[in-house]
């Protein structure tokens, strides 16, 4: 299977509401075929790699919304 892995972590700038920002974006991934694993400090994302990108897009421009922010991806092609 040809799986993709992402850890992200979103930052928020200028804002008082970090954190619901972010579970907001997380929150973006509800029914994209993928699954994922919220952490302390990042999310790991695993799935097809259209469904990763997709992913990625949606978290960052839902997060966007409220607002300028930073988003830092690792990405792995070893999620098998």
């Amino acid at each position: 299977m040809n799986l993709l892995g992402a850890e992200v972590s979103l930052y928020p700038l200028k804002t008082s509401n970090a954190s619901s920002i972010i579970t907001e974006a997380i929150n973006s991934l509800h029914g994209q075929n993928l699954t994922f694993t919220v952490g302390s400090i990042s999310t790991e994302i695993r799935g097809e790699p259209e469904a990763i990108w997709n992913g990625l897009k949606t978290m960052f421009n839902k997060a966007q919304q409220s607002g300028e922010v930073s988003m830092v991806v690792t990405l792995t092609n070893a999620a098998d």
